[in-house]
């Protein structure tokens, strides 16, 4: 690892770079990789034989149910490693999900023995791990509420009126699967409730973008 990537691994994780010992072992063992989008991280029931430290990019965690219908669990951004799969590595069970590079992806890869081995001798990053699992854990809690509580017109609402993803008049580029997989419904409905949002001059779909013209809710 170079001078220049250790300085930018310790501006993305603040909390882990000023640990010496842990940046020695990093250097040591960690691997930098590449990957393009749209290539699987992670299947369903895989072993879990290394943790992504993500430098740029983004990954998306997601379940598959027997329908084929996926829902999007979190994403795991720059700054940022995988919950379930740090998880899997401490109980040596299997990738509970799918995990695909969302953008091109670029990442620290270090040895399940090693992270093994950070847990029982390095409290920092004991300290780092779970508080990470934690508030992960967090979100997911909040995604059953969503999913068991509100209804999906009112989910969709709520997922368009995130200003960073849908600025207000302007294209985004999305399919209705995408939303679908991300809300954890069908095409059908999304369609059906966009179309409702259409006839309330909210948005205006067109062909792989929508574009939101008021807040909807």
């Amino acid at each position: 690892m170079t001078d220049a990537l250790q300085q930018r691994f310790e501006r993305l994780y603040p909390a882990l770079g000023g640990d010496e010992p842990f940046i020695r072992s990093l250097l040591h063992s960690g691997r930098r990789i590449s990957l393009p989008a749209g290539e699987h991280i992670c299947l369903e029931g895989s072993s879990c034989s290394h943790l992504a430290f993500v430098l740029s990019g983004t990954g998306r965690v997601y379940k598959l149910g027997e329908s084929g219908r996926e829902i999007t669990l979190y994403r795991v951004e720059a700054g940022e490693c995988c919950i379930l799969t740090l998880s899997c590595i401490i109980s040596e069970k299997r990738f509970p999900a799918f995990a695909v590079s969302e953008s091109d992806l670029e990442a620290i890869v270090v040895p399940a023995a090693v992270i093994q081995e950070w847990m029982d001798g390095m409290p920092n990053w004991r300290r780092y791990a779970w508080d990470l699992i934690a508030a992960r854990l967090g979100d997911v809690i909040s995604l059953v509420e969503e999913v068991t509580f509100r209804r999906m017109d009112e989910r969709l609402g709520f997922y368009l009126n995130q200003a960073d993803i849908f600025p207000l008049g302007q294209k985004t580029a999305i399919t209705h699967q995408q939303i679908a997989a991300e809300l954890g419904t069908s095409r059908e409905v999304v369609s059906r409730l966009l179309k409702d949002l259409e006839q309330q001059g909210i948005v205006e779909p067109g062909r792989g973008w929508i574009k939101v013209l008021q807040p909807p809710m």
